[in-house]
């Protein structure tokens, strides 16, 4: 199974980055037709660990240590993390490259349960994605279908972007299956 472990926004977050999308230039050329690889508004979500393939028999291991590290943060953090989405940038170049958006708020608090996750993972000798967390919503993939310049303008424009706050509550397991429309699964959930 492919899982991460991730942080879901609520409708409202959604949906008011989904109209500034449709605003940006990538959101104006995925409404003209070009392939822009718009992220899907349902499977919105902030990544704070990725898991790639776990054995199925392994699945209660990787309940456990996330079980732990939710608890573990609810008694060390006073609230939920509250967040919201704002300003942006982009990863890659050419045909490599992400638009996405960026996180503002209780950003720290996110960084200690990102760090408490993999902590649990780590001893759970569960595999994990070593690369540093970096907390961001991927809005786009337009690679080099559309012009570096559109793609600056967009980065630019999201400098101004800031969405509603609202509480990360739920620290959530996710099983991925990957294709044309990659679909998330929620395996599980716990407070935080």
């Amino acid at each position: 199974m492919r899982l991460f472990v991730a942080v879901y926004p609520p409708a409202a977050a959604v949906a008011d980055l989904t109209a500034e999308v449709a605003r940006l230039r990538v959101g104006r050329a995925a409404a003209a037709g070009t392939d822009v690889r718009l992220a899907d508004p349902a499977n919105a979500h902030l990544t704070l660990a990725f898991l790639g393939d776990v054995d199925a028999g392994r699945l209660v291991d990787a309940e456990s240590a996330l079980g732990i590290a939710a608890e573990t943060f609810r008694a060390g953090w006073p609230g939920s993390p509250v967040l919201r989405l704002g300003g942006g940038g982009s990863f890659g170049e050419g045909r490599l490259t992400v638009l996405w958006v960026d996180v503002r708020g209780d950003v720290e608090a996110l960084r200690v349960l990102a760090r408490l996750i993999r902590i649990g993972l780590i001893r759970g000798r569960l595999p994990y994605d070593e690369k540093p967390f970096r907390p961001h919503l991927t809005i786009a993939r337009p690679g080099d279908r559309i012009d570096r310049a559109d793609v600056a303008a967009d980065r630019e424009a999201l400098h101004d972007y800031l969405g509603p706050r609202w509480p990360a509550a739920e620290l959530v397991l996710v099983r991925s299956l990957q294709g044309t429309r990659p679909t998330h699964g929620r395996l599980a959930a716990w407070p935080v």
